[in-house]
């Protein structure tokens, strides 16, 4: 897909797209992950773009698969965006064994795969950090490597953020690495390492793919959100900077 500029705005080639999957993960639960994944999805359905949006495993409740099931109007159930739910909020390895059930890689790649053959962008939130076990002797990092997925990190800006990101950044597979993106999500009150953070954090890594996200409240409204000058403008600097995109 061809992302071009057209009067200081961006739009899509729709046909020239080649089918991606994003991969959004984290440096910790919490820390922004289903916000982000809700307003990519959300930005790039508003230009036409055939996106797709996925929680397959969740622990704790399922308030967040609920938030992409919201975005996407429709386009799947909510059966299909988040297939593995358990009660109890612990990891979902933990969570699922407690009600004697398996969750196994290869049925979790299956599904996404499937998902994958009816939209040309294909999101996929994680749960937890991106170490978190999701199943039976897997975690988002399995799944990053194995659908050779773009993964976004996203973490909390405050204090040790830096060390949480670049952690997060050498456990990727260095292939993935290169092409990894950075959100630092601003907390409800800002530390004294939220400012500089990006700058820092950009002396270890591409600082044009390390990106700010403002904070947006306890409840998440994807289009009333996306109307915030600060958030759109932030959101399309991510849509158009990966070259998975482009």
């Amino acid at each position: 897909m061809v992302l071009m500029a057209c009067r200081g705005h961006f739009r899509f080639d729709v046909a020239e797209m080649r089918q991606s999957i994003i991969f959004i993960t984290g440096t910790d639960t919490g820390v922004g992950k289903t916000v982000l994944t809700g307003l990519l999805a959300r930005y790039l359905r508003e230009r036409g773009v055939n996106v797709a949006a996925l929680k397959p495993v969740c622990s704790g409740g399922r308030d967040d698969a609920r938030v992409l099931h919201a975005v996407l109007n429709g386009a799947l159930t909510l059966a299909e965006v988040n297939p593995w739910h358990f009660h109890a909020p612990v990891a979902p390895l933990l969570a699922a064994r407690q009600e004697r059930k398996r969750v196994r890689l290869a049925d979790v790649l299956a599904h996404i795969r499937a998902m994958h053959e009816r939209f040309d962008v294909l999101l996929v939130e994680g749960a937890g950090g991106l170490l978190s076990p999701l199943g039976e002797h897997f975690d988002s990092r399995d799944l990053i490597a194995s659908l050779r997925a773009t993964p976004i990190i996203v973490g909390s800006n405050q204090l040790g953020a830096v060390n949480q990101v670049l952690l997060a950044l050498e456990a990727l597979p260095p292939v993935a690495r290169r092409k990894a993106g950075v959100v630092l999500v601003s907390p409800p009150r800002p530390d004294a390492s939220t400012k500089t953070n990006t700058g820092l954090l950009a002396e270890h890594f591409d600082g044009k793919r390390i990106f700010r996200l403002p904070w947006l409240g306890e409840r998440f409204n994807g289009a009333r959100v996306l109307k915030k000058s600060p958030v759109r403008k932030a959101v399309e600097e991510l849509a158009s900077s990966f070259q998975i995109f482009l």
